[in-house]
């Protein structure tokens, strides 16, 4: 397990016209969970950039995967903007740095996924990135969305109709994924952007939360308006109570302030 960046922390970013200003609060979390001895999942928390992953379980060293993406991650970060194209960039030498640790003839890697705070136009944004079945949610006015589409088998099957997503999260080969950061293969990463929203709440997490924890708790969760740091914790809680069978990451993102407001 690899904790980067500052755990919970309120900050401001001045425009570089210095017309406006975001102002963003948030708080990550990691807990083993009862069932696992290892914690396979990384993250990173800091302006601009914050990202989860998770190392692939039953297979050796999946946290050392995840310690490379993040550490990539971060290393890529240059001001309080980041560019798209620089989260990309990182991704694929995380790749190669994964590719020189992998002693195991089954490989490794791990899923990441994350936003990142861009500018476009001059208009600062959130850029959303994965690869795999960690997830970005949005919570909005009391609507909860998941951003992100998971790489996974189940989730080919929903999209072919076989099975509800309601199906889909208790399906016994829910774990398996298509698309990872390593594995020595470039990694096949899913862009998106979206608007900057006082008030928007962002939550990022490993399969070790929705799992656990259906989308309704979640969205009462995010919808009780405490404190990034007191939600980010409540789900971990969450999460264990209903029997923590694998590592549970969470990072939630207030957005305090956005231009325009």
């Amino acid at each position: 397990m690899t904790a980067l960046g500052r755990s919970s922390v309120r900050h401001t970013v001045t425009l570089p016209d210095r017309s406006d200003a975001v102002e963003l609060s948030w708080h990550g979390v990691t807990h083993t969970g009862y069932r696992r001895t290892v914690n396979e999942d990384s993250y990173l928390a800091d302006v601009p950039l914050f990202a989860i992953a998770d190392g692939m379980g039953g297979h050796s060293h999946g946290d050392r995967a995840s310690d490379a993406v993040v550490r990539r991650l971060q290393a890529a970060v240059d001001g309080e903007f980041i560019e798209p194209a620089a989260i990309v960039e990182a991704l694929h030498r995380a790749t190669a740095d994964i590719h020189e640790l992998d002693d195991d003839e089954l490989g490794i890697g791990t899923t990441v996924t994350g936003v990142g705070l861009s500018l476009v136009d001059g208009r600062p944004v959130v850029s959303v990135f994965n690869v795999g079945d960690s997830r970005v949610y949005r919570f909005v006015g009391n609507d909860l969305e998941q951003v992100t589409v998971d790489h996974s088998i189940v989730q080919e099957m929903v999209d072919a109709g076989q099975l509800t997503a309601e199906q889909a999260e208790d399906h016994p080969e829910s774990n398996v994924i298509t698309r990872a950061v390593g594995f020595s293969l470039e990694p096949d990463i899913d862009m998106s952007q979206l608007e900057l929203r006082a008030g928007m709440r962002l939550l990022l997490c490993s399969d070790g939360l929705t799992k656990e924890v259906p989308l309704q708790r979640l969205r009462l969760h995010l919808a009780a308006r405490l404190s990034a740091r007191e939600t980010a914790n409540a789900l971990v809680d969450a999460a264990l109570a209903q029997g923590g069978r694998d590592n549970i990451t969470v990072i939630v993102i207030d957005v305090v302030r956005a231009p325009g407001d």
